[in-house]
């Protein structure tokens, strides 16, 4: 499906899920080399950057929120095509952040007729609702992790150990993703400025860029290092619990041991047994065990273990 959303001096195409015939049409309209037409007719393992005299080409992967059923964060493949009055981008999947922003731009064009923006505005704002996006998924998994922290204070260390795991996880994923986009991103923008496509006030545009990147990894690498340290805690409080369970039940092994060797010895129903034939010798014994387990205890809280 092919879009097209027309500006100040250009034009943005939005292809999504192109068709070859899709590809091969926009190749010719804008005189495209075919060696950067060929990236785009499947996805892209991995980040790629290429420049021609009129076009600069790059291939990012952006992280998307996982669904409900998803193990796993996906990354979304956004392939960019920048020439000095055309902006082109290729995707295979609805990615939201460019949908909303398609919605947005239509709107405006119809309330106010063609937008006062230019390329390098436009792919601004395009480089900014991505990442935009992305810093918005980190805020929303930042307030889940936040409710895991009160439960796992709460008394409920083990049903959050789950959590926080999944989400040290997501945010590690975030950070990588967003780590392959450093060398890639500086290559394109650098290429943009050296073939002189827009106005001197381009860099100030790269700059915020690559800082909106920045920002968001920062984000991620602070995220993760908060989720890595409450699963730390986290487990030193399962392992406190677990370490209190192991002392009760030590206690009551040390505090019924005395009870059921007293007991053995006078079941054992052998000639000459003490108390055998005595008519209070149930009372006799159950008097010496309450007096062995009252030793016990007080022994044991003299020696501040219970």
């Amino acid at each position: 499906m092919v879009s097209r959303y027309e500006y100040q001096g250009g034009v943005w195409i939005d292809l999504e899920r192109p068709t070859s015939e899709e590809v091969r049409t926009v190749l010719e309209e804008y005189a495209i080399s075919e060696r950067i037409g060929s990236e785009l007719l499947s996805p892209s393992p991995s980040p790629i950057v290429a420049n021609d005299a009129e076009t600069a080409f790059v291939v990012l992967h952006f992280p998307a929120p996982r669904g409900q059923e998803e193990l796993e964060t996906k990354n979304q493949e956004v392939d960019f095509i920048v020439g000095r009055q055309c902006i082109i981008t290729v995707r295979y999947e609805l990615v939201a952040s460019l949908h909303h922003l398609k919605k947005l731009l239509e709107t405006e064009a119809v309330l106010m007729g063609s937008a006062a923006v230019t390329t390098d505005v436009l792919l601004e704002l395009l480089f900014s609702h991505l990442y935009a996006a992305i810093r918005d998924h980190l805020h929303g998994a930042a307030a889940h992790l936040t409710q895991l922290e009160k439960h796992m204070f709460s008394g409920r260390e083990r049903t959050t150990v789950l959590g926080i795991s999944d989400l040290n996880r997501d945010f590690l994923h975030l950070e990588a993703a967003l780590a392959n986009h450093e060398e890639v991103l500086a290559r394109f923008l650098k290429g943009l400025q050296e073939r002189k496509f827009f106005p001197v006030s381009f860099a100030e545009r790269a700059s915020r860029i690559a800082g909106e990147r920045t920002h968001v990894a920062h984000l991620a690498r602070t995220y993760r290092a908060v989720a890595a340290e409450l699963r730390e805690t986290n487990m030193a409080l399962l392992e406190t619990r677990q370490n209190d369970i192991m002392k009760t039940l030590t206690i009551i092994t040390v505090v019924v041991l005395p009870l059921e060797l007293i007991s053995f010895i006078f079941a054992m129903h052998m000639p000459g047994t003490p108390l055998e034939h005595d008519p209070i010798a149930f009372w006799k014994v159950l008097a010496a065990m309450l007096v062995a387990c009252f030793v016990t205890v007080l022994y044991l809280m003299r020696k501040r273990w219970i």
